[in-house]
């Protein structure tokens, strides 16, 4: 699978403009990529508190990839601000070529920025079958919490993260995306945004693409937008998780919501 990694600037509240950039993004790799994934609330930075800003599935964001993706034949991940019942959630997608949209919401909601305020945390992993691999999509702070992330029984193969994780505190995205590779035995992708956002916080990026033993396959230059695409193969990781069975020896938990 050839998979495409989005490190870009956000605009900050301005959906209008964030959607032309990613098309724009879309079709500098049109026939090149089978997945892109783009960062945490993609389309408008972390606005917690701009409720007005949020869609339903219906709504422009949803349309606009569903269209894209048919139109360049590849898969797009990221997250966005939904509405759904008088509640808020900031919402994992992952959108096939063929328009199926599945989704799941952050679980880990970040109080540090009154995230848990306005928004209700979900309560599943969004986990789906692409391309040969089973792919798990989390938000930005689940990063924190390795119980949630946890690859029981090998049920993905590669972890994706979606963020905007800010640059004071990305010491701690580098080591905590490596532990994750390595204690999951899996591929992990992590899309972190560049650029200062609206309350004057800055991110540098960060992005990263490993593989079970925490190797960078894909380094992203700091502080800089990028686009960049790697092709990974499930076979490998099967064969190292036959070789290195870990995972049979694992703790059998249940998660309580």
């Amino acid at each position: 699978m050839l998979i495409t990694l989005v490190q870009d600037t956000i605009v900050w509240a301005d959906k209008a403009a964030n959607l032309k950039k990613v098309y724009s993004h879309l079709t500098s790799v049109a026939g090149q990529t089978d997945l892109v994934v783009l960062p945490e609330m993609f389309t408008t930075g972390f606005c917690v508190a701009d409720l007005h800003l949020a869609e339903t599935m219906e709504g422009e964001t949803v349309a606009n990839l569903k269209s894209w993706a048919a139109e360049f034949q590849l898969a797009i991940t990221g997250s966005f601000i939904a509405v759904e019942n008088e509640s808020y959630f900031n919402r994992a997608f992952f959108v096939f070529p063929d328009g199926r949209v599945e989704y799941a919401d952050k679980r880990h909601l970040f109080t540090h920025g009154n995230e848990d305020k306005y928004f209700t945390a979900g309560d599943k992993k969004l986990i789906v079958n692409y391309c040969g691999f089973n792919i798990c999509v989390l938000v930005c702070y689940d990063l924190r919490f390795p119980v949630w992330s946890r690859n029981v029984d090998n049920e993905y193969d590669l972890l994706i993260y979606v963020a905007n994780f800010p640059e004071k505190r990305i010491p701690d995205w580098d080591i905590m995306l490596k532990s994750r590779a390595i204690e999951n035995t899996t591929y992990v992708c992590a899309v972190n945004r560049v650029g200062i956002d609206g309350l004057g916080i800055p991110y540098n990026g960060h992005s990263m693409l490993l593989d079970a033993k925490a190797s960078d396959l894909l380094p992203f230059e700091e502080n800089e937008t990028s686009i960049q695409t790697k092709e990974i193969h499930v076979e490998p990781l099967q064969n190292y998780r036959t070789r290195f069975a870990v995972w049979r020896d694992a703790d059998v938990f249940e998660i309580k919501m």
